[in-house]
């Protein structure tokens, strides 16, 4: 089933509490599972960073938002017990929400500290935790960075395409690079020296092509037929994308493709 939200969290993390005694969190947590009918798929999937857990993350900030109430508290590291505000709210309160919550001062400067001018915080507006809000948010900055790369990169001449991605194959660690002379480069748009003495190379080709276009078996067999050595590494690089021939011919070859 889909994993409950921090705040569907509430009741159950207090009722696993209800009996007044410490409990460790693990404990805690696997009541919750229980409670919600957890698959080991379900407690495996993780947030877009991949760093960690959507389950751990919702929990942990349930923990964090009840306790800022007031609801429970820590005698220890780790273990948790309810607090008398705790088990009142667990008596009378069917449905625990974040507006449940709001009843306590510490809860409201907690979450509404930084807002200022009597504003929500965004973090308890919705029903995200603040680091899926900050994931998701960091997300779509990057798909409008990205987009406005693309831009751009498209609005500048091929010259500067080129130059763009040995520069950036330098940056990232690759080794030296080098734009070669556009009336003697035969298809190769650069190349990068991996060792000082330029034994092992790694050749280039830039394509700037309109975002909506597609590249071709062609334009890939061309470039496969201008490398010197074939021995050696490939990369095609383009703004636009590559036709399933274009892939199936590059795994070949082993040609390394990046696209828009």
């Amino acid at each position: 089933m889909p994993i409950p939200k921090y705040f569907q969290m509430y009741n159950s993390f207090l009722r696993s509490l209800s009996d007044g005694q410490k409990h460790a969190f693990s404990d805690t947590k696997n009541q919750v599972i229980r409670d919600f009918n957890l698959s080991e798929a379900d407690l495996a999937e993780l947030l877009p960073s991949g760093r960690q857990s959507v389950f751990t993350n919702r929990i942990g900030w349930c923990r964090t938002y009840l306790k800022k109430a007031g609801l429970i508290e820590s005698p220890s590291r780790a273990h948790f017990i309810i607090t008398d505000a705790g088990k009142r709210i667990l008596d009378t309160v069917d449905e625990i929400t974040n507006d449940t919550l709001r009843q306590f001062p510490s809860f409201v400067e907690f979450v509404d500290g930084e807002a200022g001018d009597g504003q929500v915080s965004p973090s308890v507006q919705n029903d995200e935790t603040p680091q899926e809000t900050l994931e998701r948010v960091y997300g779509e900055l990057n798909n409008v960075l990205k987009d406005e790369l693309l831009t751009r990169i498209h609005q500048s001449p091929s010259e500067f395409f080129e130059r763009f991605v040995v520069r950036l194959m330098e940056k990232m660690g690759y080794g030296r690079g080098e734009v070669t002379q556009r009336t003697r480069d035969a298809g190769i748009d650069g190349i990068m020296y991996q060792d000082k003495l330029g034994f092992d190379r790694i050749y280039i080709q830039a394509k700037r092509k309109d975002l909506n276009t597609t590249v071709g078996r062609p334009d890939l067999q061309r470039f496969w037929g201008a490398i010197p050595e074939r021995n050696t590494r490939g990369l095609f690089v383009t703004t636009a994308k590559f036709s399933p021939d274009a892939k199936q011919f590059a795994e070949e070859k082993h040609i390394i493709l990046i696209d828009g």
